[in-house]
């Protein structure tokens, strides 16, 4: 692999034998180079790689992707740019494993356009992405997919470019309007009551059994999302709250349009003035589904009920 350009490869492996002998082998290759190295991928398969490693994985940032990047719109910008971002001028090394056996199919949707943006975030820096999809736990769509997202693909038999890559096909195909809830809380808001939808939230969630901290953090998510439907969204919004597959969800609809597929992805330095509400939604969120068309944007905002986290 060469390591003056972005590279994106999706590794197809086949039980733990292959999974831990390609990952530990993309791991050393970077250590030999003298490239910092990270690996966010679920715990169970974090386990397997620090041990293949042995000593060498104290030279490796280790990062359990099932919590750091249980939401996918936070990987880019608190994972994989968290990392790269703190070694300017080096060629950087990263597992990144976003797809797993047991995400869900409201999850795989945001997985899916992540993998694809990837390649809009990191285009032109010196990074290298190797991204696991297990060959008997996944779907073949879910297969299909990371060939479109990935421009590389690696497997037992090695290397060779995607001839399905459209990452773009991806990120559209997945921007698709929601299903209706079955049953919500609902208010219309404006300038003059984005209060109430703030407090509506944190209704709902305190009678869903969150406490104090979340509590905070769904509010704020509502306040962000109600303020981005005041500046860009026409100046009004509508709030609607429910509960589904043990998840709080809160939705803020407007007539705007998110026109940049990265918002909300890209690392914002504090010190620096703008608009920041969709990453904040990302960062404090379990899940973050977003459907937009001009004239027309919802988002969905998704908080795993208590004691219920797998």
């Amino acid at each position: 692999m060469s390591a003056d350009l972005f590279v994106h490869p999706a590794l197809f492996y086949r039980g733990d034998p292959e999974y831990v002998a390609a990952t530990t082998d993309f791991v050393r290759e970077g250590l030999a180079a003298g490239e910092p190295v990270a690996v966010a991928v679920p715990a169970a398969n974090l386990a397997k790689i620090e041990a293949g490693l042995g000593a060498d994985a104290s030279r490796v940032t280790l990062i359990d992707m099932g919590v750091a990047g249980r939401n996918p719109g936070r990987i880019i910008p608190a994972v994989l740019r968290a990392v790269a971002d703190r070694h300017p001028g080096q060629h950087v090394r990263i597992i990144g494993e976003p797809v797993w056996p047991g995400r869900s199919g409201t999850e795989y949707p945001a997985c899916a356009q992540h993998e694809a943006l990837i390649n809009l975030s990191f285009a032109g820096r010196h990074v290298t992405i190797l991204c696991p999809y297990d060959l008997e736990g996944l779907t073949p769509e879910v297969l299909r997919e990371a060939e479109r997202t990935h421009p590389v693909l690696r497997d037992a038999t090695g290397e060779r470019a995607s001839p399905r890559y459209a990452p773009d096909l991806v990120v559209a195909r997945h921007n698709r309007p929601f299903d209706e809830p079955a049953e919500c809380v609902s208010l219309r808001f404006d300038r003059t009551d984005l209060a109430a939808a703030r407090n509506l939230a944190g209704e709902q969630a305190s009678a869903a059994g969150f406490g104090d901290d979340r509590l905070d953090d769904i509010r704020l998510v509502v306040a962000e999302l109600g303020a981005n439907s005041l500046d860009h969204g026409g100046g009004s919004g509508l709030v609607r709250i429910w509960t589904e597959d043990a998840r709080l969800v809160c939705e803020v609809a407007d007539r705007g349009h998110i026109a940049d597929p990265l918002a909300g992805r890209v690392p914002v330095e504090a010190q620096r003035s703008g608009s920041r509400g969709l990453l904040i939604v990302n960062l404090l969120s379990d899940l973050v589904r977003v459907h937009t068309r001009p004239g027309a944007t919802a988002v969905r905002a998704y908080f795993d009920l208590p004691d219920v986290l797998v």
